[in-house]
């Protein structure tokens, strides 16, 4: 595999980014909520590249990078008064509504990086690295294992108590509708679509625009606000 000669950003200076913006952001906004979820997942990431836990430590540092570069690109972009993707927009455009739960906005954002950002973060390292998507499956594998599994922290850590969260609760249903599993195996493909399109740069264009426009719709409807 090619050396990772064009990689600028280390893993631990997307952290310090996550990090500044923990501590610049209110508690209950909601990039706040999601960004302390990614950072969370960030932190495990750079210890188990620290302590051996990756294969090809090269590879999973520059797919790591190349997806948190993504999240930050759309802050940036929120931030300048630029319109980020379509898959980040309803999270940042109801950010500070009071009838959204702290849950949906840590599962809008994780909808719009899995659902958006992971395929286009694939094709991005294999370009870094010159590589193929296949070549980065386990890595690929062993970071949504580590996603999949704070996404039982997330519903233990923002959901109601058992008390609180009904049958009839709207919750309940929004928590029904998505998955991260399934989120994270569309990305899959939808990152070896890209690859195989690399070459055709209007079809691909076309691809990830469609892609974007969908992972936002869904962001839309698990931010629905469910009360006043």
């Amino acid at each position: 595999m090619a050396q990772l000669e064009h990689l600028t950003t280390p893993v631990d200076t997307v952290v310090s980014r996550m990090r500044a913006l923990d501590a610049s952001l209110p508690g209950r906004d909601g990039v706040a909520v999601f960004n302390r979820v990614y950072l969370t997942v960030t932190e495990e990431v750079d210890r188990r590249l620290d302590g051996g836990g990756f294969p090809d430590p090269r590879a999973a540092t520059a797919l790591d990078v190349r997806f948190a570069e993504r999240y930050l690109a759309a802050v940036d972009a929120a931030a300048a008064d630029r319109r980020p993707p379509a898959c980040w927009r309803p999270l940042f455009q109801l950010r500070r509504h009071p009838g959204v739960r702290p849950l949906q906005f840590a599962l809008a954002g994780i909808n719009a990086h899995i659902g958006h950002d992971l395929a286009l973060a694939v094709v991005d390292a294999c370009r870094t690295l010159g590589c193929e998507p296949p070549e980065l499956e386990d890595e690929f594998d062993r970071v949504g294992e580590l996603l999949v599994s704070l996404e039982e922290r997330i519903r233990e850590d923002l959901m109601p108590g058992p008390d609180l969260l009904q049958i009839a609760d709207p919750l309940t249903h929004l928590l029904g509708s998505w998955s991260l599993e399934r989120a994270r195996d569309a990305a899959w493909v939808a990152a070896r679509a890209l690859w195989a399109l690399r070459h055709c740069a209007d079809m691909a264009g076309e691809f990830a625009e469609r892609l974007d426009t969908v992972v936002g719709f869904a962001g839309r409807m698990l931010l629905t606000p469910l009360a006043d």
